[in-house]
């Protein structure tokens, strides 16, 4: 989250940046959910993704976020700002992506990279909250007309591409 106009993403005008952290095989940002909070017909072009009060954490910024609340020196040779180092505060979140209608459609064949795969251009909307001490967050109703792009795929690459 930012306190800047949308699209800016100043990293001084961050003052949220919520996730699960690194875990014991230093997979970042990712996080396995149950099976039952995710439902896919890709025949149908619909997909449900739905999550609520996941314990996360909320590193203030990226920069905290990766460097696990270090921040960063103003002084390491490229042109980032000093961001001061932050403690992680526990926080859960909860959201609901939806995906859905047709758009467009691609199948792509790439035999001299092993990658084959159909996708979809969908429709999508998301209703998305935070929670933490002292702050809560709730995302505005969801407006299809809002969505740029989404994608629904199915892909094969690697020792299964052969298999499609």
């Amino acid at each position: 989250m930012y306190t800047g106009p949308a699209g800016s993403a100043a990293l001084l005008q961050q003052i949220h940046d919520y996730n699960v952290h690194i875990d014991s095989n230093d997979v970042f940002w990712m996080i396995r959910v149950a099976d039952a909070a995710v439902k896919v017909d890709f025949d149908q072009a619909r997909t449900r993704l739905r999550v609520s009060n996941l314990s996360v954490f909320d590193d203030h910024d990226i920069a905290n976020s990766v460097t696990q609340g270090l921040g960063l020196p103003g002084d390491l040779g490229f042109p980032y700002p000093t961001i001061a180092p932050v403690a992680p505060v526990r926080a859960t979140v909860s959201f609901d992506v939806e995906w859905s209608g047709v758009v467009d459609m691609a199948p792509i064949h790439n035999s001299t990279q092993g990658f084959k795969g159909s996708f979809l251009s969908t429709g999508a909307t998301i209703k998305w909250s935070a929670e933490q001490p002292g702050f809560r967050f709730e995302s505005e109703t969801p407006d299809p007309s809002r969505n740029l792009i989404s994608v629904l795929g199915r892909e094969q690459n690697g020792v299964f591409f052969a298999q499609m």
